[in-house]
C-alpha cells in the first residue's frame, strides 16, 4: 500500500475516534484532605451545563449515585447541601468527608442521548486521627502514649498495594522542620499497612511537645499531593495537652495529577 493511501487510512480512523467518543477523556487524580472544599473540573464539558450530569460510585463495580442530573441537583442525595455546580460545569463538594472517596463522572446528554465519552475524576483523601479520641480535640497528659493514624481512603478495591506501586504512592509522617520520621528513631513507631493505606505513628508525648506538629503527607512519584497535620497545643489550666486534629496545610490539584486511562 502506498504512503498516501497510509495517511488515508489513519485520518479516518482519527476521524472515526473523534465522531464515535471513542479516543477518551483523560481521568484526573485528585489528592485533598478531609475537611476541606474541592473542585471536581469536568473536562468534557458542553457550553451549556444543562446536558451536564455527574454520577458517583465508590468503586468500579458499586451502584451508581447521580448527583447532578441535566445540570440540577438531585434532592435525594446525602451530599446534596454540600454539592453546587460551577459555571464551567464542574462539581463543587464542602467539607470532604472520608464518605466521598470514590469516582466521579461527568456526562453530557444531548436530546436524551450522551455525547462523547465519560470524564472521570478519581477523589483520594487523607484523613488524621487519633486513638486517644475519635472527636477533632482531647486532652492527652505528657508523658502518655498516643498513636496517629494517617488513611488514605481511595478507589482500589481491596488491597491498595498494587495501586500504590503502580503509581509510586507513598505515605508518610514528618516533623514541625518537614524532616520526614523514620522507624530507625527509637521515640517513633511507625508501622505501614499497604492493605488499608494506612501509616501510624505511636510515641510518648513529651514536656517539650507543647504547641508541636506532625505531619502526614501523602506523595505521588516524589511530588506532595497533600497533607493533615496532628498539632499539639498546651493546656493552660492543667498539666495537659490538647490534640487538634487535622489541621489541613497542604493540597495539590495542579495539571500533573492528570494521568491518562
Amino acid at each position: 500500500m502506498s504512503d498516501e493511501c497510509h495517511l488515508c487510512l489513519l485520518g479516518l480512523i482519527v476521524l472515526s475516534s473523534l465522531l464515535t467518543g471513542s479516543s477518551g477523556v483523560d481521568d484526573a487524580h485528585v489528592f485533598i484532605s478531609s475537611g476541606e472544599d474541592v473542585h471536581l473540573s469536568c473536562n468534557n464539558a458542553l457550553p451549556d451545563c444543562n446536558s451536564t450530569t455527574w454520577n458517583y460510585n465508590r468503586f468500579r463495580h458499586s451502584a451508581t449515585d447521580e448527583l447532578i442530573a441535566l445540570g440540577k441537583k438531585k434532592n435525594n442525595t446525602e451530599r446534596h447541601e454540600r454539592l453546587s455546580l460551577g459555571p464551567d460545569c464542574s462539581l463543587n463538594i464542602n467539607n470532604i468527608s472520608t464518605e466521598d472517596y470514590g469516582y466521579y463522572t461527568c456526562r453530557q446528554y444531548v436530546n436524551d442521548k450522551q455525547q462523547g465519552t465519560d470524564a472521570r475524576v478519581f477523589l483520594h483523601i487523607l484523613h488524621v486521627s487519633s486513638s486517644s479520641s475519635s472527636s477533632s480535640q482531647t486532652e492527652i497528659s505528657a508523658g502518655r502514649s498516643v498513636t496517629l493514624f494517617c488513611q488514605l481512603y481511595s478507589f482500589a478495591e481491596g488491597s491498595c498495594d498494587d495501586w500504590i506501586s503502580s503509581e509510586i504512592i507513598e505515605l508518610f509522617w514528618v516533623n514541625q522542620a518537614g524532616v520526614k520520621l523514620t522507624r530507625s528513631d527509637s521515640r517513633y513507631q511507625i508501622l505501614s499497612s499497604s492493605d488499608h493505606c494506612i501509616i501510624t505513628l505511636t510515641t510518648t508525648l513529651l514536656n517539650e511537645d507543647h504547641n508541636r506538629e506532625w505531619r502526614c503527607e501523602v506523595t505521588q512519584r516524589d511530588q506532595v499531593k497533600t497533607s493533615a497535620t496532628y498539632t499539639v497545643k498546651s493546656s493552660a489550666q492543667a498539666e495537659t495537652v490538647t490534640a487538634v486534629i487535622p489541621v489541613h496545610i497542604t493540597n495539590s490539584q495542579d495539571p500533573s495529577t492528570t494521568t491518562s486511562s
